[in-house]
């Protein structure tokens, strides 16, 4: 198995319905065709405390939770993905592939809460040491779809599960300014880290969009470690 330390860290971003997770799967499994070692994980959430966290976070029934609430439970639950799974595993030389971080908190709570950029950005320093992703691949999508998408999605799992185990679709009952300013905070943040954000536009099919990702994160991958966050 082929190691690459000191391990890379890509995580992926956009509005729910977008197609994240499914095209940080393809990615994973043509990684490890190529003898990546790979851990892929999710926020809120990816440790047995997060996900305790995620459920009050996603789930509708907690409408009433306070934005700056909403912020702190984001950045406790992130603090300890990033003690428990994310450090390690970047320490051992993995590729780790993350469904959202901090640019998450920025977009969601700074843009959509209207909370703001600096608030996100000092508990990023203060609880997360500064760590950055090497490249943040953010898939732009349309707005009305991708929350449609969402909607569907979620509709679906809790049907299957009967309504009790499964319920995250406390975001997808925002109004669409909700998701356009959103979508706005990831552009400004796109406009701000151009070296880091990566925009694809998640429009097409999936294995067009697979293909472009693939390209960007291999070509990351090339560069000597000491030139990955340039």
């Amino acid at each position: 198995m082929r190691t690459h330390p000191p391990g890379i860290f890509i995580t992926f971003e956009g509005l729910d319905g977008c197609g994240k997770s499914t095209q940080l799967e393809k990615l994973a499994s043509a990684l490890r065709k190529d003898d990546y070692r790979v851990v892929t994980t999710r926020e809120p959430g990816g440790t047995p405390i997060g996900d305790a966290i995620r459920s009050i976070l996603l789930d509708s029934r907690t409408a009433g939770l306070d934005c700056w609430a909403e912020l702190a439970l984001m950045f406790a639950a992130r603090a300890q993905h990033i003690s428990e799974i994310i450090s390690p595993a970047l320490e051992a030389g993995s590729v780790v592939l993350c469904d959202r971080f901090t640019d998450s908190s920025e977009a969601y709570q700074g843009g959509g809460r209207r909370l703001g950029s600096e608030s996100v950005l000092t508990l990023h320093r203060v609880l997360c040491g500064g760590l950055q992703p090497d490249l943040t691949i953010w898939m732009d999508s349309d707005v009305a779809a991708s929350v449609a998408r969402a909607r569907r999605r979620n509709r679906s799992l809790t049907a299957r599960d009967g309504n009790a185990k499964t319920n995250e679709s406390r975001f997808e009952q925002e109004s669409r300014d909700f998701f356009q300013r959103v979508r706005q905070a990831y552009v400004t943040i796109a406009e701000r880290e151009p070296q880091r954000v990566a925009r694809v536009n998640a429009r097409r099919s999936i294995n067009t969009v697979h293909k472009d990702i693939l390209e960007r994160v291999l070509e990351r991958l090339a560069l000597p470690s000491a030139d990955r966050r340039k």
